[in-house]
């Protein structure tokens, strides 16, 4: 039976920064709350709102931006559209005024000291990051709500199902690499022609490609504008910011006034193997600072990870002659099925698998996605993404104060050179030949997150997190 249908567009989704765990799924489930209370016709009889977190979303929530994103979302304000720089100052406002418009329409008295409650020491089952929304009606009545944000901007409301989707017959359901495998095999088709085939039950093949390119286009400005942004990241830790020095060294005198000028000129730089890994890391470094600064990013699968498939995607448009639209959609195809037999098979969420669950699918996801574009096989293409997880294995997640920097950003940029190597040793393999399938990898990580301990999984109770001296301002 199949577990769940998963599209390209559930895999990578456009949103805002630091974490889709903590700041976009919370962010959705806020707006359902509101546009539940409309849709119910109680917005006009809401005279108070209380908001509980849980779990890991109460412990790291403040680093994460898990209290700005739910009164954004519960204001009606959306992640895809909303200005990142308007920001702060309507968190502001909120909070200096006391005042909350729910859903963009009624006002109601709010406090963020008294009506956002962190609850660091209490738990709910289903999920580590859970969060109860309560609206307090004129009628004395009280109208409450649990949502539970499971990964890469996934919501799962407490009596319901994921976020919800029509449900459609697909040519090609698929739960596991074997599935994937046996339709390629009897259809002949590529990975991300099988994607494609699937997509095509939900919408047009054009609305699809379209969609696939809306989602470079953020990919490539966030990138962009990650490699041309100094200063220092927000949160207290004083991280300073680095690509854009890597960019402008690696650079030289190449000048450039856009993204197409600047692939040209990254070309101009050679391609030597330390220029390379070089300019790898600068692109997924510039990603993942745009994302710890509250600026807009696709999850890939998750923001946390959001920097490992664009800096591969942008290895194979720079060095590998892959920029055309084709080519692109070929890549985020094939990355969206690994990630959604991930997610079926196991988890995508880093507060329940740890850091294996975010860098290690998204290093599987680009691996694979770069062993098809480069002409690898169907079952090279499984072999590269069996390879990039089997050597994340066990990886916790640790982040330093709670905030999505240290060590997450240098994570993403471990993930797509491991990435990059997985698929160069897939493509002068013969996968016949493989000990580990695909598959044998899913189980094997979901079985490593089950036993992981808990301090390791998005808590801040563990590993770097309580081992490195910080002193981060008053909340």
């Amino acid at each position: 039976m199949q577990r769940e249908q998963i599209s390209v567009f559930d895999m990578f989704k456009i949103g805002i920064g630091p974490s889709s765990s903590h700041t976009l799924g919370p962010w959705r489930a806020a707006q359902q709350f509101a546009q539940g209370l409309g849709q119910q016709g109680l917005l006009p009889q809401v005279e108070q709102v209380k908001i509980l977190l849980y779990g890991s979303l109460a412990k790291t929530g403040r680093g994460h931006g898990t209290d700005i994103a739910i009164l954004l979302g519960l204001s009606g304000d959306d992640p895809v559209t909303f200005e990142v720089d308007q920001i702060t100052p309507k968190i502001e406002t909120i909070t200096n005024t006391h005042k909350l418009r729910l859903a963009g329409t009624q006002e109601v008295s709010f406090s963020v000291v008294d009506d956002l409650l962190f609850l660091f020491n209490e738990s709910l089952p289903f999920h580590p990051n859970a969060v109860t929304f309560q609206a307090f009606l004129n009628t004395g009545r009280a109208v409450s709500e649990t949502y539970y944000s499971i990964g890469g901007g996934f919501v799962v409301k407490e009596g319901g199902s994921d976020q919800a989707k029509q449900e459609v017959d697909l040519p090609f359901p698929i739960d596991t690499a074997a599935d994937l495998l046996h339709w390629c095999i009897k259809t002949g088709l590529k990975i991300s022609e099988v994607v494609m085939e699937n997509e095509l039950a939900w919408r047009s093949e054009q609305e699809t490609r379209t969609g696939v390119l809306n989602i470079f286009k953020a990919i490539k400005e966030c990138m962009y504008r990650g490699c041309h942004t100094t200063g220092q990241l927000p949160g207290g830790l004083n991280v300073a910011r680095r690509a854009f020095k890597l960019n402008s060294k690696l650079i030289g005198n190449n000048s450039y006034t856009n993204y197409e000028e600047w692939v040209m000129a990254i070309r101009k730089t050679g391609d030597g193997f330390k220029n390379i890994l070089d300019w790898v890391s600068c692109f997924a470094l510039a990603v993942n600072e745009e994302n710890a600064s509250f600026g807009r990013v696709v999850t890939a699968p998750t923001n946390g990870a959001a920097g490992v498939i664009p800096a591969v995607l942008q290895y194979y448009i720079v060095f590998c002659n892959g920029y055309s639209d084709q080519c692109i959609i070929q890549f985020l195809l094939t990355a969206s099925e690994i990630g959604s037999i991930f997610k079926k098979g196991a988890t995508i969420s880093a507060a329940m698998g740890g850091c294996q669950a975010e860098i290690g699918v998204s290093s599987a996801m680009a691996a694979a996605a770069l062993t098809e574009c480069l002409g690898g096989t169907q079952r090279q293409v499984l072999m590269a993404a069996e390879i990039a997880m089997e050597h994340h294995l066990g990886l916790t997640c640790d982040p330093i104060g709670g905030l999505v920097q240290i060590p997450c950003i240098e994570r993403n940029t471990m993930g797509a050179i491991k990435a990059i190597t997985a698929s160069q040793l897939a493509l002068q393999s013969n996968p016949e030949k493989a000990k580990v399938s695909l598959d044998a990898v899913v189980k094997t990580m979901w079985q490593t997150a089950l036993d992981m301990n808990s301090k390791y999984k998005e808590t801040s109770d563990g590993g770097l997190a309580i081992n490195i001296p910080i002193s981060l301002p008053e909340c």
